[in-house]
């Protein structure tokens, strides 16, 4: 059995990548108010979103699926398109969001070629991707909010809030490890 599958296709076309990023925007800003949604109506109230991340996942898929120019456009616009057409995020969060989101696509398309020697398991040689994508993301946000702290005066984002997020988070990052490597598991089968 071969982990290295996704490693040798080539990236698809431009078309495909274009389409695969306008559906992952799309379902990056309907999950987190289908999540909203559901939080209120399940009594868990409308942060459930900053729990389970949902914006995050098509992100991180479409880099994984489509490539880093797809992840990179996916996690740019999504955060925009959400805050334009929901008010959801907070307009001070939008800029962080952008920066993070965008290296968690490009990110993941850049490690969706990196081969992994056979002997690795599909699910760890994802999870092992993913992971690589989720800190790029985090450094970058840390990053963006010590720019924004100290060269901007921003005091609304500060670099406490990035690991209060992560700890909110943390059901949606356990998530994340569970589903997308056995989403990518599944199209490693399905492409055989």
């Amino acid at each position: 059995m071969s982990t290295t599958s996704t490693s040798t296709r080539a990236l698809p076309s431009v078309k495909v990548q274009t389409s695969a990023a306008f559906i992952a925007v799309v379902a990056a800003v309907a999950l987190p108010q289908i999540f909203h949604v559901a939080g209120a109506a399940l009594g868990f109230g409308p942060m459930i979103g900053q729990t389970l991340l949902p914006m995050h996942l098509p992100v991180l898929l479409v880099g994984l699926l489509a490539g880093p120019f797809a992840g990179l456009a996916t996690g740019a616009l999504a955060p925009i398109v959400s805050f334009l057409l929901t008010g959801m995020p907070m307009a001070a969060m939008v800029p962080f969001m952008v920066i993070e989101l965008a290296v968690y696509g490009l990110v993941a398309g850049l490690l969706r070629g990196v081969r992994v020697p056979a002997a690795v398991p599909s699910p760890l040689s994802w999870l092992g991707k993913l992971l690589g994508a989720q800190v790029a993301g985090r450094v970058a946000d840390v990053l963006a909010i010590a720019v924004a702290v100290s060269v901007l005066g921003n005091t609304t984002m500060t670099v406490a809030s990035v690991w209060a997020a992560v700890v909110t988070g943390l059901p949606g990052l356990i998530l994340q490890w569970i589903l997308i490597p056995v989403i990518m598991t599944a199209v490693d089968r399905y492409a055989r």
